[in-house]
């Protein structure tokens, strides 16, 4: 799905490594690597002029010490929540029909062209086209770590434009892909239809089948279920229904990834929130590791292996899950 873990806004701190991605598998979580979470710097002031206005509200603001104890004071003063309850009363519902709403209009137009391979992106944009890109390579490994995927059964639920069904496709699995927005199904479906239809040795992978479905509505039992990038748009309180239903679909396998919440990447979503951008876009929700893994814990399943995807933009957490 279109739906996105990337934490992003007009004031920013460029990331000193942006093209690592951490260890798969740590060893003990609590010796990941420093550079898992971008130092402050004064130097984010300065280049807030590049991106003001390039970006939309579902972000996050990564900027200097200094003008984040100044600002977070601030927040307290805004009323993002108000403006929240505004798009929903403008759609007739509460986050799921914004989140269509959204990914039906402009929020499509925008990450069609995130994912995609045009040009006509900013340092930004392309930015956290990368970082979704290492997501989805990372993701391919994890689920060919276990052999071929030959005839694997797979649900990619939130399938988006289908930068992770089309893959799929291609090395064999049997792929149900789900998008809430009909828009980005119709663009994933193209996509398939492009690049699918015949090999180099003249044979065609077997189309996945594109459905318009939220994942509540989701049914059916499959080898693998892979979630990438949804639940920003879930609390935590329905986020752990929304794992459990996953996990109920999956036979073999569950693949997340979600923004990680902790003292810093909260503290500067809300100030995030003070700069909501000149479009409209849907509420962002960070997850604490820990409580996807007691969601997951709940219903007979614990993690596997987990790592970190980070650029200067985008930050996803990304773990596999199996049952006990």
């Amino acid at each position: 799905m279109a739906f996105s873990s990337h934490l992003w806004s007009s004031l920013f701190l460029p990331n000193p490594n942006p093209n690592n991605i951490l260890p798969r598998f740590p060893p003990k979580r609590s010796k990941l690597p420093a550079f898992a979470i971008p130092p402050l710097s004064t130097a984010a002031a300065a280049a807030a002029a590049d991106v003001s206005g390039a970006i939309d509200g579902t972000t996050i603001a990564v900027v200097s010490g200094g003008f984040v104890a100044a600002v977070a004071a601030a927040v307290s003063l805004t009323d993002p929540e108000r403006r929240r309850q505004l798009q929903a009363e403008e759609v007739g519902g509460g986050d799921k029909e914004v989140v269509r709403e959204y990914f039906n209009n402009s929020g499509f137009q925008r990450w069609k062209k995130i994912y995609g391979d045009t040009d006509e992106v900013n340092r930004v944009q392309l930015d956290i086209r990368v970082g979704h890109a290492k997501t989805v390579e990372n993701t391919l490994m994890m689920l060919k770590d276990e052999g071929s995927l030959q005839g694997v059964t797979v649900c990619d639920a939130g399938c988006g434009t289908g930068s992770l069904s089309i893959p799929l496709a291609k090395e064999g699995a049997l792929v149900y892909a789900s998008d809430i927005s009909a828009a980005m199904v119709h663009e994933a479906q193209k996509q398939a239809e492009e690049q699918l239809l015949a090999s180099e040795n003249g044979s065609a992978p077997v189309m996945p089948t594109f459905v318009v479905k939220d994942l509540e509505s989701l049914d059916g039992k499959y080898d693998t279920v892979v979630c990438l990038d949804v639940l920003i748009h879930y609390p935590q309180s329905k986020a752990d229904g929304m794992i459990a239903h996953l996990a109920s679909l999956a036979d073999n396998r569950l693949i997340l990834s979600f923004a990680p919440k902790t003292f810093y990447y909260d503290l500067l979503k809300r100030v995030g929130e003070l700069f909501p951008g000149p479009s409209k876009a849907t509420r962002a929700y960070l997850h604490s590791e820990a409580d996807v893994e007691r969601a997951l814990q709940k219903v007979g399943w614990t993690i596997r292996k987990r790592g970190l995807i980070t650029t200067q933009f985008y930050f996803a957490k990304l773990i596999e899950a199996v049952p006990m």
